[in-house]
């Protein structure tokens, strides 16, 4: 064999190495567990959906914290499969922003790179991202109560595509609650209506930090005046609807909170509806206001929850009122035997006993009371004392829901026109005119659960509503509850069978998932709706047999 040549020689020393034959990896995927990292500026992202859209109001104390110790609680971190930027996993868009301006002031390499813990995108990133971010946020500064309406309409989309179907604002509010963001589901009723009728017109008021009850207020005096628009408007040509002229009113007012006054708005409001109704103002004023007075009960119950115990005291005056009338006091011992029978020493010794022992002896009582409450009915002393007034007058014993729980089965439901006793219609309600407006309410706030209040309207004949029934292809695209609420309205309308997307046939297999929750393709009516329905029923029974002439069957 030929010795190589120096030539062989440099050129095999010179010859290229080995070559990967396989397809190379670009970059590392990321961790599949909780993993500490430091990364740039440069690589990290807020979070698109952060519900904050304000600045921190505690924007300064932070940046001034941080520029002096850097930073004491590293932000969580996470990225989307196939993105190449991380992102802000569940509050810290604060810190971010922060960490970026001083960089640009003082490019400091510690305010460059940080010390962050990735967590693996989870199999329902968007909404544990989003509730994350609407839970971090509360703890650190809050949120204004647009920032907080807009999260959670963002999160009830991203549950719609996860789940396919449109969701009512209890399933809503059960999802949340599931996922570690608690909201009552009637906060997220005014939340919905301040982000539709609210928000296009008033941005900056908004978002300057209008506060919870200013909402409320408004919303409360939009859905009053329109119910007067409407009862008003009727058959008549108006050359605006009440939806365009309450834009045009509120948006006179956008400023800033400071400056913001409820009345003035009220005031111009009645005011140009009085000239397009060509209505006295002081009329128009009086109607709305004993209409939003009623309303403001719905809004007013996360206040009513803690006095219930108060009632006690209210309790007192009955005794010199039943005094000096006789009748009135024979009329009570009828319902109040059964109590002294069980316990006939009891009331002699609790007046006095009343100042030591309320606490021990009120407890179970209360405990009692409140499994027979389904949503307070807020009232005040003073209503209460007029109640009875009027009843001794009219020789009528008043519901006493307190009284009563206890030797019967009632129950409490809030709204426009709260339910105290399921079945006892009082005499200024016992009139067929009076009777179709609160079973148009009760339909209204009953469809209102589903989602699909809009096409209930009132109606002077008949039942008192009717049902404006979609389309085919409208009804079609209403979520399986909805339908079948609107379904069971129609047809306890009494109204004929209609060319829709309404089928009644369907109505005997969702019927039983209506009222308890099995059987069929929808979810059941909440515990309010129910007792609405109850109600609506028993009304619809003595509006019939008015009708009839059967009011003394009844009797």
């Amino acid at each position: 064999m030929a010795e190589p040549t120096p030539q062989d020689m440099a050129a095999k020393l010179l010859a290229s190495g080995f070559e990967r034959s396989g397809p190379s990896a670009a970059a590392l995927t990321d961790p599949i567990a909780d993993t500490p990292m430091v990364v740039t500026l440069d690589e990290l992202r807020p979070y698109e959906h952060d519900p904050r859209v304000t600045r921190n109001p505690a924007y300064e104390e932070i940046k001034a914290s941080i520029r002096e110790r850097g930073l004491d609680a590293s932000p969580t971190i996470t990225r989307r499969p196939g993105e190449a930027h991380y992102i802000i996993r569940n509050g810290g868009n604060t810190r971010l922003a922060i960490l970026r301006e001083l960089w640009s002031e003082t490019k400091e390499d510690r305010f460059f790179r940080i010390a962050c813990l990735f967590r693996p995108w989870p199999a329902r990133g968007e909404i544990v991202a989003l509730t994350g971010h609407l839970a971090e946020n509360e703890l650190r500064g809050g949120l204004t109560f647009i920032e907080r309406a807009l999260g959670i309409e963002k999160a009830r989309e991203f549950y719609e595509q996860e789940s396919g179907q449109a969701l009512s604002q209890s399933e809503l509010a059960r999802r949340l609650t599931a996922d570690g963001y608690p909201v009552p589901q009637s906060h997220i009723s005014r939340m919905a209506d301040a982000v539709r009728y609210l928000l296009p017109a008033i941005p900056n008021l908004l978002y300057g930090g209008l506060g919870r009850h200013q909402v409320e207020r408004i919303a409360v005096l939009r859905k009053a005046c329109e119910r007067t628009w409407e009862r008003r408007a009727l058959n008549q040509s108006l050359a605006v609807d009440f939806v365009t002229l309450f834009q045009d009113v509120l948006m006179q007012f956008d400023t800033q909170p400071d400056d913001f006054s409820p009345q003035r708005v009220q005031d111009e409001l009645v005011g140009q509806m009085a000239e397009l109704l060509e209505a006295d103002y002081d009329t128009l004023a009086l109607e709305i206001d004993d209409s939003e007075s009623r309303q403001r009960a719905l809004t007013s119950e996360p206040a009513a929850p803690t006095p219930p115990a108060a009632p006690v005291v209210p309790a007192t005056p009955p005794a010199p009122v039943s005094a000096p009338q006789q009748p009135p006091v024979l009329s009570v011992p009828r319902d109040t035997t059964p109590v002294t029978l069980v316990t006939p020493a009891a009331p002699a010794a609790t007046p006095p006993a009343s100042s030591e022992a309320p606490k021990d002896q009120h407890g179970p009582r209360d405990e009692r009371l409140q499994g027979h409450i389904v949503t307070p009915a807020p009232t005040t002393e003073r209503l209460q004392s007029i109640q009875r007034m009027v009843a001794d007058q009219l020789g009528d014993k008043l519901p006493d829901f307190e009284a009563d729980a206890l030797l019967a089965i009632p129950v409490q439901a809030g709204g426009l026109f709260p339910i105290s006793d399921v079945w006892y219609i009082e005499p200024g309600l016992d009139a067929p005119d009076r009777l179709r407006v609160h079973i148009a309410q009760f339909a209204r706030e009953i469809a209102e659960d589903a989602t699909v209040a809009e096409h209930i309207e009132a109606s002077e004949g008949g039942i008192g509503f009717v049902c404006v029934s979609p389309a085919v292809g409208q009804a079609k695209a209403l979520p399986a509850f909805g339908r079948a609420v609107l379904t069971l309205l129609h047809a306890l309308s009494a109204a004929p069978p209609a060319a829709n997307g309404l089928d009644r046939a369907r109505l005997a297999d969702e019927l039983a998932a209506l009222l308890h929750g099995h059987g069929g393709s929808t979810t059941r009516l909440s515990d309010a709706a129910l007792v609405k329905l109850f109600r609506l029923l028993r009304l619809a029974r003595r509006l019939l047999d008015l009708q009839a002439g059967e009011a003394g069957h009844e009797a």
